[in-house]
């Protein structure tokens, strides 16, 4: 089982689920393999996948490798959401980050710690001490969601 295989043959079976396969990881454990998927997608708040989403993808996913031609290896499949450490990469990904705070490093090399408000197919719109811009996601290398412990949204 190769990454890019898997990554065909699974994404139309998690789109029905308003999925989407972000990662895929085949790794060598003893004599088995390790399967990792990672799937992203809005959930039903718009910030991702949620446990019932992924235990869906899960099953739907394992039914498709048993029916698949997988060689005669055994493997063990885990099937999890992207992790909030993962990099953000795409439009969507910062969507679906509206209101996180996150550090960007940028093309001219500095850095910026600031709190998503929205995000188009071309650019992000950060807040930092209160003043919005916009950053074309051209300008961002790297995109890393920081972790809040005790953050209240506006709502709350």
């Amino acid at each position: 089982m190769d990454r890019q295989t898997l990554t065909t043959m699974l994404a139309p079976v998690v789109m029905p689920l308003g999925l989407e396969i972000d990662r895929v990881d085949v790794l060598r454990a003893g004599q088995r393999q390790l399967v990792r998927i990672a799937v992203d997608g809005d959930g039903p708040q718009g910030h991702g996948p949620d446990l019932d989403q992924i235990a869906l993808a899960t099953k739907a996913i394992s039914a498709a490798l048993d029916e698949a031609d997988t060689g005669s290896q055994p493997y063990v499949l885990e099937v999890s959401s992207r992790g909030v450490d993962a990099p953000l990469t795409k439009p969507t990904q910062y969507r679906r980050n509206s209101g996180r705070l996150v550090v960007l490093q940028l093309k001219d090399g500095s850095n910026l710690t600031a709190r998503i408000a929205s995000a188009s197919d071309d650019a992000v719109e950060i807040v930092s001490d209160g003043v919005t811009r916009a950053i074309p996601l051209g300008d961002i290398v790297k995109a890393h969601v920081q972790v809040e412990f005790g953050h209240l949204n506006e709502e709350d």
